[in-house]
This record gives structure tokens, C-alpha cells and sequence, in this order.
């Protein structure tokens, strides 16, 4: 990463911002090497669709499109191969009889908790390299940020 700031002081925003954005660059080039390392790699659109319905049990095809922020039809084709896979599930909808819920699969879940278990040890390898004070310090403002983020 190009931007460090090795003093006391605190950055400016625009230094900050350039660190966070030089890391989030390489948390997706980690992320990507996790991605491909499955025995069953899916697509970045795809992984985006298993965790929103990880994280949103039973929605319909037009909320998940809202979600991803993409179409109903391409998120449509989307969800074919993923049920081809047999990563999701589609069921008729309990509220309306023309709609359909979508939800993960056993084999969908399984395959989300192995992709996470790889993303994270490969955290741990380099968080490991960081002296105590560091992992805390990034924790707390990790956190701080993700409070402050969450607001907007």
C-alpha cells in the first residue's frame, strides 16, 4: 500500500481515504483468490446473490434484483445457475401465488461458510503479522467505522 503515515498526528481525510480504498483493493484481490480456490468457483454477481440471501431469507426475484442493484431479468439468470448448482432454492411464495421465494440451499450454505473460513484465515495470515497494539488499534477503528458508516 503507497499511503502510510508513520507519525503521531492523524491523517487528513484524503490521506485516510486513499489508505482505505488502496486496502479495500486488496481485501477484493484476497477475496477473489478465496472465491477461485473453490472446488465450484462462482461468479462475484453470484457470491453477492448467496450472501444477500444469506442475509435475507425467502426474497423474491425483484427484491433481490433491488438488492444487487441489477434487473429482475438478469438477476433471473443469475439464480437459474445458481439452482443448477443447486446452491438456491425456488418455492412458491406464501403471499402471493404467481411469485416465487428464493432461499439457499443446504449446499448453498455450506458452500458460503467454506468461502468465509477461506477469507478469513487468509485475514489471519496477515493480521497475525501485525504487533498486538496494531490488530487493536485497527479493530477499534474498524469498528468506529462501520458505526459511523451505518448511520448513513
Amino acid at each position: 500500500m503507497g499511503v502510510v503515515n508513520r507519525s503521531s498526528e492523524p491523517s487528513g481525510t484524503e490521506t485516510v481515504a486513499a489508505a482505505v480504498a488502496e486496502t479495500a483493493e486488496l481485501l477484493e484481490i484476497m477475496f477473489e483468490r478465496a472465491r477461485e480456490a473453490s472446488p465450484r468457483p462462482l461468479s462475484t454477481s453470484q457470491v453477492r446473490a448467496v450472501v444477500a440471501l444469506d442475509h435475507h431469507d425467502g426474497l423474491n426475484l425483484r427484491a433481490l434484483a433491488d438488492l444487487l442493484g441489477s434487473t429482475s431479468p438478469l438477476v433471473s439468470r443469475l439464480c437459474d445457475r445458481l439452482e443448477a448448482v443447486g446452491f438456491v432454492d425456488r418455492l412458491p411464495s406464501t403471499r402471493n401465488r404467481r411469485e416465487l421465494t428464493l432461499r439457499l440451499s443446504d449446499q448453498g450454505r455450506a458452500y458460503l461458510r467454506d468461502l468465509r473460513t477461506r477469507r478469513r484465515e487468509s485475514l489471519e495470515s496477515v493480521l497475525a503479522k501485525l504487533t498486538p497494539e496494531a490488530r487493536t488499534a485497527l479493530a477499534d477503528g474498524l469498528r468506529e467505522f462501520r458505526e459511523v458508516a451505518a448511520r448513513l
